[in-house]
């Protein structure tokens, strides 16, 4: 019998990011089963991209626990995670090859056990780049979510064109989506018009690209002196999210001279959009976010529409535009076919999303003698050039065992080894976000 039949439904959480973790544990809460008592533990993969106590406390995103693991501290766990404390599902909220690793470390911890979680993963947002690299080191886990339409046909497409089990792509939306519907723009008083430029750590990336997009939102807010301009940042200098950011705008802006109605804001997305007129951006899901809430929302064109950037998974969606049609007054209108195939699902219908994906966890967690074994499409007869990079990343062997000298792979760690391990982790963090980039860029002179 299930876990879940007898006490609150397990669940447990792998992320290596903010952004990550904010995916995976909203996921777990909107795809668990009915109104079931969730207990959510939530497990943060060690790495350059681990986020800081300020941006989880920015994400929102509450669990019953939440500790920093290895890879193979994360399977330790997993591995012990045994009778009332055995997890009923598992969310891996992580890049590809993380998944990867996971599941194949997984199927060795899980393989002479009669039960085990119900394994979840997806992705964070839009998938408009390494659309079958992504898919394939995902394949493996009972549901591969698709945050719409669009994506399940794609995935399922890729699983099938390769000969590889499709069964486990399940269609959602966002997890992240919500929030009250646009009321329309001020009157009076009451506030200033917003306009919202919702950054991105990576795109575009270099300094002229970003350079010309501070300039052309400082401009505007000279143009409009009137409205409140918003550079909506991610994180700030020296932390990092989910991409790496060698050119934060913090630093580029200190260079320019913006009025008094230009600001920098961090914070939660949903809170600023709360007072958003109009969200600009180059591609990132922010926009999927304001389309949901039918606020007016632009898609650049100043830098082209590239895969580089992004921006092209906005083709027919009506909302490209360029810094001068919007300086000239111009307001894109969503194309509704568009929008509704991006799982955004504005005019209703979103808490209706994830019903598929509750039914399949509610079957296999009631499904007699429990769940088979994890079957990636990887393996060593489908990828043996490829598969054991993959997994020695990770600190694994190619039969998902921890390869020797592993972090953690003997022993829980003793107070020293901690106190070290937390200065090596800075020093590392250090290097990675300050010293690497202005190497790179030496070396671009």
């Amino acid at each position: 019998m299930p876990a879940s039949a007898t006490k609150a439904l397990r669940v447990a959480v792998l992320a290596d990011s903010d952004t990550r973790w904010k995916w995976g544990a909203l996921t777990a809460t909107r795809v668990c089963p009915g109104d079931t008592e969730i207990h959510l533990d939530g497990y943060l993969l060690r790495g350059r991209a681990t986020p800081t106590a300020r941006q989880l406390q920015e994400v929102g995103v509450s669990a019953d626990s939440l500790r920093e693991v290895t890879a193979v501290e994360f399977l330790r766990a997993m591995a012990a995670a045994r009778g009332e404390d055995s997890y009923d599902v598992l969310v891996l909220a992580l890049v590809g090859g993380g998944v990867q690793a996971m599941l194949h470390g997984l199927g060795r911890v899980w393989q002479h056990e009669a039960e085990r979680p119900v394994v979840v993963t997806g992705y964070v947002g839009v998938v408009y780049e390494k659309l079958a690299d992504g898919l394939l080191l995902r394949h493996g886990a009972d549901l591969v979510l698709a945050n719409s339409r669009q994506d399940a046909d794609r995935f399922r497409a890729v699983y099938e064109g390769v000969g590889a089990d499709a069964g486990a792509v399940t269609e959602v939306a966002l997890p992240f989506l919500g929030g009250a519907a646009y009321a329309g723009e001020p009157g009076g008083d009451e506030r200033p018009y917003t306009v919202v430029f919702a950054a991105q750590p990576s795109v575009p990336d270099s300094r002229g690209d970003r350079t010309h997009l501070l300039e052309r939102l400082i401009r505007h807010a000279r143009l409009h002196p009137e409205r409140e301009v918003l550079l909506k940042l991610r994180s700030k200098p020296g932390e990092h999210t989910t991409h790496i950011e060698e050119l934060p705008y913090q630093k580029l802006v200190q260079r320019a001279d913006p009025p008094p109605n230009f600001r920098l804001v961090y914070g939660h997305m949903g809170e600023v959009l709360d007072r958003t007129d109009l969200l600009v951006t180059v591609s990132s899901t922010a926009a999927l976010e304001s389309l949901h809430r039918r606020i007016p929302t632009v898609v650049l064109t100043d830098l082209g529409v590239r895969e580089a950037l992004g921006n092209h998974h906005f083709v027919g969606s009506g909302c490209l535009a360029s810094w001068d049609q919007l300086d000239a007054g111009h307001r894109p209108a969503p194309d509704p076919e568009w929008v509704a195939r991006q799982g955004v699902a504005a005019d209703g219908g979103y808490e209706t999303a994830f019903d598929e994906a509750r039914g399949r966890i509610a079957a296999l967690l009631a499904r007699p003698g429990g769940l088979p074994p994890l079957a990636p499409y990887y393996t060593l007869v489908t990828a043996p050039g490829y598969l054991p990079g993959i997994l020695a990343r990770h600190h694994l062997a190619p039969d998902g065992t921890p390869l020797p000298g592993a972090p953690a792979a003997d022993r829980a760690p003793g107070p020293v080894r901690q106190v070290v391990r937390r200065a090596a982790r800075g020093a590392y963090r250090h290097g990675v976000q300050r010293v690497a980039p202005v190497i790179r860029r030496m070396g671009e002179l």
